[in-house]
Formats: structure tokens, sequence, C-alpha cells
């Protein structure tokens, strides 16, 4: 269903594709400097601090099908989707900054309830306003190359606030004389960026008036067993799963590898740099590539290139040139792209499959489960690299005078850093690169199912051979 209506204009790709500098930014600066931030300044340890990111999922778990349920039966003249990114505004700020406050109690035990519920207060926030945000995505245009060039938007702004989240924070922190005084100024300025663009978001964005339908009763089956049940969107959610969870272990394992394998402490905020913004020149070249193959397949590309250059790890060795090292995040950052990219283009087109079977527009729950995922599966990745940290005999840094002093590290402690850091992403994407091959949703089937959904929505009558073909196909 192409047609010039589904066209949208430079401010309208603009204006949305600002709001992922929250999403993509807060999820880089905490897979990066969240684990090194609890253990090496307020205090706890590996093991503990990996339980708090757990413990958030847990109540993730059980919040965010709901608050997805709450957006869709959300009617207002705003939209279903725009009120909650407007409240989000001010609660981005404090969430964040509470988040990374250092609370300096003398009690370990006391500084890991506060940090546990200062990130509660984070996670309720994050899924309210992602969750929402993403759900948009599917209702501003219903084309299919479109919504890639949607994305394409989307993950520029996203990438380039991880750019600024990789480069800048560790510099903010180290402006400060005192360590503690940084990480709060650090807060300030994060909250800052990550909140105001909902403002453009919320003004220049509109919703379809045609999907907000007449409330039907709720049925919890409906909204939390029958997703699970359609097959397209169980391939999408592996694919998203094991793709993030292999770069969240990636980011989060990489700044004890350059610091602590390579000693290269002092480059750290550069070769993650490096990394972003290979990633972000790499999105026309996959933008223009899925015109030419498909979404799954242009997916495919990327994740191999990350596969096969994560073994090149295996060379480096602390006299290896810093240039080799600085190639080698290029590379990964452009195989990342692909995948990242492909992702949240295919997205969109996940409530047009729903609607296809069930005739109802249910892009928040869709949203809901997959900001849950995507959460779950980077609290994992954080959790599995703090518990090998912590049995491997990670050595934290020694406080003197304000200043954080780097521990040797034991041989043992090497040898499983290099092996992890390899193995957990390598593993966790081949299983989205199993799926990926498998994903039933083609142009061709894309462009059937939206011209039988546009009788539908009109009331026409609708091929009930095809519809059910179809369903068969992508529900299974």
């Amino acid at each position: 269903m192409e047609t010039k209506s589904e066209k949208l204009t430079f401010w309208q790709k603009l204006g949305y594709g600002v709001g992922d500098f929250y999403g993509g930014g807060a999820g880089t600066l905490i897979s990066f400097f969240y684990l090194v931030f609890l253990t090496d300044v307020v205090r706890i340890s590996p093991g503990l601090a990996g339980t708090v990111i757990l413990v958030s999922k847990i109540y993730d778990s059980i919040t965010d099908p709901f608050e997805g349920v709450l957006s869709d039966r959300t009617r207002t003249k705003l939209g279903r989707r725009r009120p909650y990114l407007l409240a989000g505004i001010p609660l981005v700020f404090l969430s964040f900054f509470a988040m990374f406050y250092p609370v300096n109690f003398e009690s370990e035990t006391t500084r890991f309830v506060f940090v546990t519920a200062t990130y509660l207060f984070f996670s309720t926030v994050v899924s309210l306003v992602t969750l929402n945000y993403s759900a948009l995505q599917a209702e501003l245009t219903l084309d299919y190359n479109e919504r890639t060039s949607l994305a394409t938007f989307r993950i520029f702004f996203s990438t380039f606030s991880s750019i600024l989240c990789a480069l800048l924070p560790l510099e903010i922190v180290k402006a400060s004389a005192d360590v503690r005084t940084g990480w709060i100024v650090m807060a300030i300025v994060f909250g800052l960026i990550f909140s105001l663009p909902f403002i453009a978001t919320v003004t220049i964005t509109r919703e379809r008036p045609e999907f907000q339908k007449q409330l039907k009763p709720f049925h919890w089956k409906q909204a939390f067993v029958e997703p699970f049940q359609v097959k397209t969107f169980v391939y999408v959610l592996i694919m998203y799963v094991t793709a993030f969870t292999a770069f969240d272990a990636t980011q989060s394992i990489v700044v004890y590898y350059i610091k602590s394998y390579l000693g290269r402490g002092e480059e750290v905020s550069f070769v993650l740099g490096t990394l972003l913004i290979a990633q972000v020149i790499s999105l026309p070249f996959y933008q223009w590539l899925s015109k030419r193959l498909s979404k799954s397949r242009t997916y495919l590309v990327g994740a191999v290139i990350f596969v096969l250059v994560m073994f090149f790890s295996f060379l480096f060795t602390p006299t290896t040139p810093a240039f080799a090292l600085y190639v080698f995040a290029a590379l990964v950052g452009m195989g990342s792209g692909g995948v990242v990219i492909m992702i949240y283009a295919i997205f969109p087109d996940i409530p047009d499959v729903d609607e296809l079977r069930s005739g109802e527009r249910r892009e928040g729950i869709y949203s809901a489960l997959t900001t849950f995922t995507r959460k779950l599966s980077s609290a994992l990745a954080v959790f599995a690299v703090a518990q090998v940290l912590q049995f491997a005999g990670y050595i934290p840094p020694v406080e003197q005078a304000g200043k954080l002093i780097e521990s040797a590290q034991t041989p043992a402690f090497i040898s499983a850093l290099r092996l992890f850091f390899v193995l957990i992403p390598v593993a966790f994407i081949s299983f989205g690169i199993f799926f990926a091959s498998r994903f039933p949703l083609t142009v061709d089937l894309y462009q059937r199912m939206g011209r039988i959904l546009a009788n539908m929505r009109s009331t026409s009558t609708v091929n009930e051979e095809e519809r059910k073909s179809l369903i068969r196909q992508l529900i299974g």
C-alpha cells in the first residue's frame, strides 16, 4: 500500500528522530558506564551491582506489559502516545539525575538500597516513554521503504546521542576536581540532553485518528498471550533480543578490556566514539541495501560482519598499535549499524501483521513487550558481565584524594576477560542470524498484506482466502 500520502516530510522525520536521543543515548551510557559507576564510585561489589539491574528487570516484567495496554487504551486529543511523551519531559531528567547521583552512605547495604530504588524509578520512566515513542513510529507511515527511512533518522539521532554518551561522560567527570561532583554535573547535563528533544517530537508529529477506534473490553489473554502466537513477532523479538544482548555485553565489558588488558584506559571514550561514528556512517549504505534485498537480509549482512570482526580481537596484545584498535572498533560499528537500523525498520511492520488477524491496532503492547525484552536482555548482559568480573577476581580501583587509582589485575582475570569479550556477544548474535535467515515477512507479502488491511479499514470487500493464507504464513 504505497501511496503518496504515506510519504513523510523532512521535518516530520526530524521531529520524530530527535526523540531517540533518550533511548539510544541513555542505553549506551548505562551499558558503558553504569556498572563502573556502581563498582568504582558508589563502591558496591560487582555481584551487588549486577543484582541492582536484575531486580529492576523483574519489576519490569510485571509493569511493562500493563503500561503497553494502558497506552493502547488511552484516548485523548493529543492521541494515544504523545501525552506520555509530554509527561516524560521532566520525569526523564529527574530519574536520570537520581540514578547517577553518587551517594556515599557508610553502609554498603544502604548504598545498595538507594541505587536499587533510583534504578526502579528510572526503569518506570524509560518504559513509559520509550514504549510510546516506539509505538508512535508505526503510525507515522504505512509505507515499507518510508519506514526504513524513518528508522534511519531515528537511529542517526540515537547513534549521535550514543557518540556523545561514549565521549563526554568521563570527560565531564574528569573536569571536576572531585570525582563525585563530576558525576553530578554529568547527570545534570545528560538529563537535559535526553529530556528536551521530546518537545519537538510532541509538537511536530501527529497520530492517526483512524487508529483510535472505540475501545473493546479488555482480555488479558489477547494482550499478553496472543502476541507470542504471532510467528513474525517472535522471530523479530529473538533477532532483537539476541543482537542487543550481544551489543550490550560488548559495551559493558569493553571498558574493562581496554583499561585492564590493553592498558589504554585513557582512550576508552575515543574507541567507543569511533565505533559509534562508524555506525552512523554505515546507515545510508544499509538503507540503500534494504531496498535491493530486504530488511531481514540486510540484518544478516550486518550481523555476519559483526561476528567475523569480533574474532580478530584474539590477535590483540597490549603492544598492538593503536590504529589497529580503532580500525577494529570502526568495523564492529559498521556491522552493528546494519543490525540496529533493520530492527527498528522491521518493528513498525509487526502491528500490521497483528491487525491482519485481530482487526485492532496494538502498537503499545508490542512496543511494551519489545521494550521489556530490550531492558531484560541488557540487564542479563550486564549481570553476566558483573558475575564474570566477580568470579574472575576483579580488583576495583583505590580512591585516593578524590582520584581513582587503577589496581593491577590477575592473569586469571585477564584470560577470562579476553575470552568472554568475544564468546558472549558471538553466541547471542548467532541466534539472531539463524532466525533472520528464516524471517517470514518478505517485501511481496508485505505489499499483499497492505492491500488487504486497506480494505479492512475502509470496510471494503476483503479476499478472505488470501487473508487466511497470509495469516498462516505470517502468524502460524
